[in-house]
C-alpha cells in the first residue's frame, strides 16, 4: 500500500515537472527568456498549453498591450495637443495591430497555418516601431512601444517553432 502511494506521488511530481517545464523549454528558444517566462507564467493556461497554445497566450498579451497603448494615446490628446499628428499616426498603427494583426495571428495559429501568424506578429512590432519613430526622439509612448517590440519578438520566436 505504501509503495503504491509513493508511486502515485512520484507520478504526480513527474507530471507537474513536465507541465511546468514546457514554458521554460520553449522560452529558452526565444530572444528574451525572462520576459517569455514571466508572460506565460502570468496566464493560468500556460502550464497546460502546447506550443500553439503558448503562442496564442502571447498574442493575447499583444492584444492587451495594444488596448493599453490606445488608451494611453487617447489620454495624451488632451495632455499633449502639440503631438496630435504623431498621436494620430500611432492610433492608426495600434488600431491596425488590434483589428488586423492580432485577428490574423489568432486565426492562423488556430487553423495550423503559422506562417500567416508570424506575419501578423512581425507586423505588430513594425507598427510599434513606426509609431515610435513619428515622435522624432520625444515619444511619450517609448516604454509601451519597446514592450510591444519585445513581446512581438518573443511571440515570433515561438510561432517559428510551429513552422
Amino acid at each position: 500500500m505504501m509503495m503504491m502511494m509513493m508511486m502515485k506521488v512520484m507520478m504526480m511530481v513527474t507530471v507537474m515537472v513536465s507541465e511546468g517545464s514546457i514554458i521554460e523549454q520553449t522560452c529558452k528558444e526565444t530572444p528574451d527568456f525572462n520576459l517569455c517566462v514571466s508572460l506565460l507564467n502570468s496566464d493560468p493556461r500556460g502550464s497546460s498549453a502546447d506550443t500553439s497554445g503558448l503562442a496564442l497566450i502571447l498574442i493575447d498579451k499583444i492584444k492587451v498591450l495594444t488596448t493599453k497603448t490606445l488608451n494611453e494615446i487617447n489620454g495624451l490628446y488632451k495632455k499633449r495637443p502639440e503631438l496630435k499628428r504623431a498621436l494620430d499616426e500611432c492610433s492608426r498603427r495600434y488600431k491596425t495591430i488590434l483589428n488586423a494583426d492580432v485577428p490574423e495571428a489568432i486565426e492562423a495559429i488556430s487553423k495550423g497555418v503559422p506562417k500567416f501568424g508570424e506575419d501578423g506578429v512581425i507586423d505588430a512590432g513594425v507598427e510599434a516601431s513606426v509609431c515610435e519613430g513619428g515622435f522624432k526622439g520625444r515619444s511619450p509612448l517609448t516604454s509601451l512601444t519597446k514592450s510591444m517590440q519585445k513581446i512581438s519578438n518573443v511571440t515570433r520566436a515561438i510561432v517559428r517553432m510551429l513552422l
